[in-house]
């Protein structure tokens, strides 16, 4: 189903630069790993539709789970055929869509340009921003302990953060099972990168616990509730937007999540021993 087709070599998502440091009273003289950032379009049936700025790891997964995220495929199934195209300005995911999937995109085609801090740019009306997603019914529990092994677990798997300091996580976590992490320069970026990833493997967002290394935007709550997701943990606070959709929405949202514990903004009742 996916085709690699790639003319010019992907950069890798670090590179070592020269740098000089003045620290503590000293001047030192070496190199610094820093996250890549290149312009990746999404292209569907012949037409760019998206170019986002990102980190150049896990494209296949990107591809996917923007489309998905986005309302473009509803199944992995749905995108035809996929290339991943390294050109001399950046990126392109060249991706072509079954029939029926492809009518009803290209009614609903536009075309914008974002850059990697920002989630919404483009859109083309206020009530594209404050859209619906789907209500979630599944009645997923877990506890305070599990919640807490979750966020424990996510800094070991943030390989190119250990390396840079300076890009986002977004993973998914099951009782036993471990996690399942992408990371970008971007935040929505990374949990686009992480749907796709459970799109590659046929795992239900529903089933586990979503964990974000940001604060929870309206952007991220609406992506994970197209997803599927039931519950959403993030060790920053999230905004009041935010709370008001994923209460709507039927989503457990979890913020400020440390060491000492962590708060439950809506539908607590997922959360075992709650208090």
């Amino acid at each position: 189903m996916f085709a690699l087709e790639a003319p010019l070599a992907v950069p890798p998502p670090v590179r070592c630069v020269p740098r000089q440091a003045w620290r503590n009273g000293s001047t030192l003289f070496g190199e610094r790993t820093l996250a890549e950032e290149v312009p990746v379009a999404f292209s569907y049936d012949g037409a760019t539709h998206v170019v986002l700025m990102a980190t150049p790891d896990d494209l296949e997964d990107f591809a996917l789970g923007f489309s998905c995220t986005e309302g473009i495929i509803t199944a992995a199934a749905e995108i035809a055929e996929l290339a991943v195209v390294s050109v001399a300005d950046g990126i392109v995911l060249r991706m072509w869509l079954t029939g029926e999937r492809s009518d009803v995109f290209a009614a609903r085609r536009r075309r914008f340009v974002g850059p990697a801090g920002c989630g919404m740019c483009g859109l083309e009306s206020l009530a594209e921003a404050n859209r619906a997603i789907p209500t979630v019914s599944y009645d997923l529990q877990i506890s305070r302990q599990e919640i807490a092994e979750a966020v424990a677990a996510l800094p070991a798997g943030q390989q190119l953060n250990m390396q840079t300091r300076a890009v986002h996580a977004a993973a998914f976590w099951q009782p036993n099972q471990g996690l399942v992490l992408r990371e970008d320069v971007g935040r929505h970026n990374a949990l686009d990168k992480l749907a796709g990833a459970l799109l590659h493997t046929g795992r239900s967002a529903a089933e586990g616990v979503i964990v974000l290394s940001s604060r929870i935007s309206i952007e991220l709550v609406q992506k994970a509730g197209m997803m599927g997701a039931a519950i959403i943990v993030g060790v920053s606070a999230p905004t009041a937007l935010a709370v008001r959709i994923a209460g709507m929405a039927g989503i457990t949202l979890v913020g400020i999540a440390r060491d000492d514990g962590f708060e439950v903004f809506t539908h607590p009742e997922r959360i075992t021993r709650y208090w």
